[in-house]
């Protein structure tokens, strides 16, 4: 049977989290494995839990532990956990802070269900899934880039032609097996040029890879796959 996807809901909105909750449960590959209120339950049950999900669904204004704290948390302790954030909030600010954070997606509660869903598949499957708005933000510049170095990717001993040729890939939200396939490599191989894509761009996760990708002009907005 293919694997699940285990999902937390962390919003204090009982009925919304609870109606997010009965839509999710009709996926066949979705598992809601835990709800919570506030992001300090939220942090408490990955640090004590032996089952850590693949997604959080987070909301951003919550009591006691707030969504973007929580968040900047679970992103240094728990890295491979995928956090989409799911808010009323759709200002410039609150998506550049998430995506600086490390948010892999950014959704506003008006959003329509299949575009939830849809955006829960792509996170799980490759790691990013932004938006329109959110790649013009990024394209912006009001997403901080990562970097603290002060080489440039055009430098000729910065990314070799193939981690380059990765990236792009990356971009364009392609996962480890189809990069392998398009580049005629193994996914070990791919994997090697990602880690070694994070430690040069000093990029905690995908979502920095994307940041830094378009703003340094590697890909234009209109080139990545939605």
């Amino acid at each position: 049977m293919k694997n699940k996807i285990k999902i937390i809901l962390a919003d204090d909105e009982v009925l919304f989290r609870k109606g997010i909750s009965f839509l999710l449960e009709r996926e066949e590959n979705f598992e809601i494995i835990f709800e919570v209120s506030n992001g300090k339950e939220l942090v408490s049950f990955l640090r004590e839990s032996t089952i850590h999900p693949d997604i959080i669904m987070m909301d951003l204004k919550m009591p006691l532990l707030n969504g973007v704290e929580a968040t900047r948390i679970i992103m240094e302790e728990f890295p491979e956990v995928k956090i989409i954030a799911l808010t009323s909030y759709d200002s410039k600010s609150f998506i550049a802070n998430m995506i600086n954070i490390g948010a892999a997606s950014y959704l506003v509660k008006n959003t329509t269900p299949l575009v939830m869903i849809k955006t829960i598949n792509e996170v799980y499957q490759k790691g990013v899934y932004y938006n329109d708005q959110v790649l013009k933000i990024i394209q912006e510049g009001i997403v901080s880039n990562t970097t603290k170095h002060n080489k440039s990717m055009f430098d000729e001993d910065y990314l070799t032609n193939r981690e380059k040729e990765v990236l792009m890939l990356i971009c364009k939200q392609l996962n480890t097996h189809e990069i392998a396939d398009k580049l005629f490599i193994s996914p070990r191989t791919v994997e090697g040029h990602r880690n070694n894509l994070l430690l040069k761009t000093e990029s905690k996760n995908v979502a920095g890879l994307v940041v830094y990708a378009i703003q340094n002009k590697l890909i234009g907005v209109d080139d990545l796959v939605l």
